[in-house]
């Protein structure tokens, strides 16, 4: 596994959100085990201050949206963007970043960090669950040594299109990775300080540990 980070000896800190979402604390150990001293916590001055914020997501965009809403989380997310200050989101948490998503026919705004809508998968068979391949952009970091790995995934949901434009934008394009199940999706997004993933890095063995210990190498 590559070291997370170039000062020997020196763990990055990172904060994983809890505002009441499921699969906290296997995100936690794998964290941990990717090389960062971390803390579950909702307190604000630690999520903005930590070196990283991993925001994890299980459920219904809609009660991810709420909830993060109601702790502060949306808020703090926008802060740390801004202030160019690392974020990954995995799976709900990665949805959410999007303009807005649809899900038996409620449409929910979400952060609209990206552009693009969230939509139930064209597949036969749903939810989407188990291990897949990706297709990572050259010039990746969050793959870099497991582009031809396979991830693990548990959904029904997610992003059919990408709809950035760059045109409107002087920053460099977003490197964005696919996935297919029935029909492409995005897989994952490294955008500056804000990356996300549809699958969860935490329960995908080793490459899953490595692809965290390329993000806390970003720190």
């Amino acid at each position: 596994m590559a070291s997370p980070t170039s000062v020997p000896g020196v763990r990055p800190t990172v904060a994983v959100l809890d505002y009441g979402s499921g699969n906290v604390h296997s995100a936690v150990r794998a964290v941990e085990r990717a090389g960062a001293t971390v803390e579950l916590t909702d307190d604000a001055d630690t999520v903005l201050n930590a070196d990283g914020l991993l925001v994890p997501g299980v459920g219904a965009f809609s009660a991810v949206m709420e909830a993060l809403a109601a702790s502060g989380g949306t808020r703090w997310i926008g802060r740390r963007v801004a202030g160019g200050r690392p974020v990954l989101g995995i799976c709900v948490g990665h949805q959410v970043l999007f303009d807005e998503g649809v899900e038996h026919g409620v449409r929910t705004e979400g952060m609209g960090e990206w552009p693009g809508l969230v939509e139930e998968l064209q597949a036969d068979v749903l939810p989407h669950m188990g291990w897949n391949t990706v297709r990572p952009p050259e010039d990746t970091v969050l793959f870099r040594g497991v582009e031809d790995e396979r991830f693990y995934f548990v959904h029904s949901y997610g992003v059919l299109r990408w709809q950035f434009d760059q045109s409107i934008s002087a920053m460099k394009p977003p490197q964005v990775t696919w996935a297919h199940h029935g029909t492409d999706f995005v897989a994952a997004v490294e955008n500056g300080p804000l990356s996300a993933t549809q699958f969860h890095p935490e329960k995908s063995g080793d490459a899953g540990l490595q692809l965290l210990a390329n993000w806390l190498g970003s720190l």
